[in-house]
């Protein structure tokens, strides 16, 4: 099974179905052209461990130079705190080894917990922290006066591996993160207009639901690179909230498309035009050669969408209120949310345009937003004891048996655990890693233990060495093997423990290796075992989050800026979307549900605003749109899945068309069609605006 996995990422890499791109090129001969120097400049300062320093390099490799930086960033912080951690224990548990693992375990638990409630990079810093005091410690048992050697030797080797990393990503035919926030955009961009094609000619649901997702991920995407763009270059960083803002908007316009084709009314001779418009729009825009370099005619055309959809048609006064052909209210609705969509999308053109031309302006003082960023403390607390008390274990046993090559199985033990505890999936992770150390190893073994002690020499290193990187460098560039391919990369150089004079010493080689797979094997064992994490649970917190997200719309005294709101419900989604991955289909309705739950947040802002509008809002209007609110909000904190909906739903029916018989004028028609709009959303999702059982 070795052998095929590696023939299959061999050919992947080289001519499989993704062939290699160039900046895929690029990225394999920067990475291992930056790794040789690294080694070199090591072999140079006489450093004790030089393959640490080439391992680095290959560590942050990342085709992005922004992320290379960030990377580098946070892994020199987690090494330096590391290495103070392991100075402090190390001189507070003395020579008693007993207390020095289990002060270790808990500095890993730690550590796990704040990487668990942090995002990529600082959450890698977090983890990195903790198993960089045990990789530092362990060596130093029994002899404490080394621990501070050590620590600076292994600060030395890391900055060294970061500074060639950094220099040659942004020096030797960078990828800047800016340029691939633009281009990721502009693919968004694209996507949504095919979304949308499909959503308005009723286009096949499975890709309908496919392109949902990717534009989801997207989203989350452009918001990781928001972050490295700012750390690549400082010049970035008025464009920073542009970024931000157009997540937001690209994620409303494709909650309204999916609202527009959920709730479609293909005989409404109002909508009729106004959908055939849109239509017209997407497609052409999907379907243009180069059609974003010019975004003003695009832009024109969806502010005339826009602002047509705003108009209040001719509607009969006669029609009755259960043909929603006809129904006034039902007309306004769709035509509401069909100008949302314009709108919005017209929003996220501009956007388009502020990051390529930004403009210099006074930031102005933002107020911060009724609503929380999403942190699954449960799963943390998990994270973290499950972390620390695997380590511990194998620690104990490491000491009771006195073997010297479990050190190594300890220290994989604390790496795998904390590494890959805050993964979606994992087991998942874990095995891919495992896989990818598997693999490297008779490599590793032809090189470092048959190869190189016969020829020795930094020319034939680079000689046998280039071959195995190369490969490995452009499987890290295919997101499909990038775990796997990391893993066999840095597996290697461990296993390989090149040096300047290589011996051929095959005891400790297959020792220390069978050491290390075992940790992970261990490892990969507690994510099973140990406190095992039910992704379904995970689900039920975030969408819990969601709905006290709404409530808080509806009864907090403050009002958000709608930018605020769009922000922290992509923030939920992109939390979301990977623990529903892994539900299979009985995940469909909640990632639908949450998309629902944006629409139902935006139009909850509408109420709120028009509460405010006591010129044109009666005030009896004002006080039912509050006590609606309020319902609403008990609905969503206290119903269960299973319980029949409360009277909510049926009192904002109720309501709109209230106001649909005694008012024409378009605000309030506005007010009907939001309280239509949530409704609906509720409807199509019932369970999902139900309180769970988490």
């Amino acid at each position: 099974m070795t052998w095929t996995r590696l023939k299959e990422l061999v050919e992947t890499s080289l001519s499989g179905l993704t062939q290699p791109t160039r900046s895929d090129w690029i990225f394999a001969l920067r990475t291992v052209s930056a790794g040789l120097i690294a080694l070199l400049a090591a072999y140079a300062l006489k450093l004790d461990h030089p393959q640490w320093a080439m391992m680095t390099v290959f560590i942050v490799a990342q085709p992005v130079a922004g992320m290379v930086l960030a990377k580098g960033f946070y892994r020199l912080l987690g090494t330096l705190a590391g290495g103070l951690a392991a100075i402090g224990i190390t001189s507070l548990s003395g020579a008693n080894p007993w207390l020095l693992v289990t002060l270790l375990a808990l500095w890993i638990g730690i550590c796990t917990l704040v990487s668990s409630l942090l995002r990529n990079p600082e959450a890698y810093g977090a983890a990195l922290a903790g198993y960089t005091a045990m990789i530092i410690s362990l060596p130093a048992l029994g002899q404490p006066i080394v621990v501070v050697d050590l620590a600076i030797a292994r600060c030395a080797e890391i900055v060294l591996g970061i500074v060639c990393a950094g220099v040659t990503s942004r020096l030797i035919l960078p990828k800047l993160a800016a340029d691939a926030i633009i281009s990721r955009l502009k693919r968004s961009i694209l996507d949504l207009a095919e979304y949308a094609g499909g959503a308005f000619s009723d286009g096949d649901p499975a890709s309908l639901a496919a392109l949902q997702r990717k534009l989801i991920t997207d989203a989350q995407t452009l918001a990781e690179m928001r972050t490295y763009a700012r750390l690549e270059a400082p010049s970035f960083a008025p464009r920073a909230h542009p970024v931000r803002r157009t997540i937001g908007q690209l994620l409303w316009a494709l909650s309204a498309a999916r609202t527009l084709h959920s709730h479609r009314a293909p005989k409404n001779a109002a909508l009729i035009p106004m959908r055939r418009d849109l239509k017209a729009f997407v497609g052409e825009l999907a379907a243009a050669p180069g059609a974003l370099d010019d975004t003003g005619p695009w832009m024109a055309r969806l502010d005339a969408i826009a602002t047509k959809a705003r108009e209040v048609p001719a509607l009969p006064d006669d029609a009755g209120t259960n043909n929603a052909a006809e129904d006034k209210v039902g007309t306004i609705t769709r035509l509401t949310i069909a100008g949302d969509f314009a709108e919005a999308l017209k929003q996220v053109l501009d956007g388009l345009d502020a990051l390529r031309s930004p403009v210099s302006r006074k930031s102005n003082e933002r107020s911060q937003p009724a609503l929380v960023v999403h942190r699954d403390y449960q799963a943390a607390w998990r994270n973290a004891v499950r972390a620390a008390l695997a380590t511990l274990l194998v620690a104990v046993f490491w000491l009771t048996t006195k073997w010297s090559e479990a050190a190594g199985t300890v220290i994989l033990v604390a790496v795998v655990s904390s590494l890959f505890a805050t993964r979606p999936d994992p087991v998942q992770s874990a095995w891919g890693f495992f896989t990818g150390t598997l693999i490297a190893l008779p490599f590793a073994f032809l090189i470092g233990q048959v190869a190189l002690p016969a020829l020795p020499g930094f020319g034939w290193f680079t000689l046998f060495v280039v071959p195995i990187l190369v490969p490995a460098a452009l499987g890290m560039a295919n997101p499909r093997h990038v775990g796997v391919a990391t893993a066999f990369a840095i597996n290697f150089l461990a296993f390989l423990s090149p040096h300047q004079q290589m011996t051929y010493d095959p005891g400790p080689f297959f020792a220390g290796s069978a050491s290390i797979l075992v940790g992970i094997l261990i490892a990969i064992g507690v994510f099973i075992l140990v406190l095992p994490a039910d992704p379904w649970v995970t689900v039920e917190r975030i969408s819990q989050a969601m709905r006290e997200d709404l409530a808080r719309l509806c009864l907090h005294e403050r009002i958000p800026r709608r930018s605020a709101f769009e922000s922290i419900a992509y923030d939920r989604i992109n939390q979301l979307m990977p623990q529903v991955q892994r539900t299979g289909r009985r995940g469909d309705p909640i990632l639908g549900g949450s998309i629902a739950a944006v629409t139902v947040g935006l139009e909850v802002l509408r109420l709120r605003h028009a509460q405010l509008d006591s010129a044109v809002v009666p005030r009896e209007t004002v006080e039912s749109i509050g006590n609606f609110l309020r319902g609403l909000a008990r609905e969503l904190l206290f119903r269960r899945p299973g319980e029949p909906q409360t009277a909510t739903i049926a009192v904002a029916r109720q309501y709109a068309a209230s106001i649909g018989e005694r008012s024409d004028r378009l605000e309030m028609l506005r007010i009907a069609a939001s309280l239509r709009i949530i409704a609906a959303a509720m409807e199509d999702y019932p369970d999902f605006f139900a309180k769970g059982r988490a």
